[in-house]
């Protein structure tokens, strides 16, 4: 005689990744979206206020040497103070001193303020020989 075994169920296997609806993971990636989005929101806001100091340092760099050569070439002061404020961004401060040989253009000015962060003050000071 032949005894009959019932059929055995074919067993699948899922892949742990691949969960469907009723998995054990439902609603981790909402909360990791939900953490994920503002942090790279915020780090986003400092990287464009940290460039926009970056901007307003350069441009102040640019103004203050651009006004000690005008100094060194024997400029009146006016056209000095005008040259340094054309090239700086909106809102600077110039002051300038002679030192025997040496002109010293000083341009301060602030940067921008995003929300929270706040806006920082940038000096920066160029010396140029008086020419002869």
């Amino acid at each position: 005689m032949r005894c009959s075994e019932p059929p055995v169920p074919a067993v699948t296997h899922r892949s742990p990744r691949a969960r469907g609806p009723s998995g054990r993971d439902g609603g981790y990636v909402t909360a990791e979206t939900a953490l994920v989005v503002p942090t790279l929101v915020l780090l986003l806001g400092v990287l464009l206020w940290g460039t926009g100091a970056a901007v307003t340092a350069l441009q102040c760099t640019d103004a203050a040497r651009a006004a000690a050569r005008a100094a060194a070439r024997g400029e009146p002061e006016e056209t000095v103070r005008r040259t340094a404020l054309a090239l700086a961004p909106p809102g600077a401060e110039v002051s300038g001193e002679r030192e025997e040989t040496l002109h010293r253009v000083r341009v301060t000015a602030r940067t921008p303020a995003a929300g929270p962060l706040p806006a920082l003050s940038v000096s920066t000071e160029a010396v140029a020989h008086v020419e002869p």
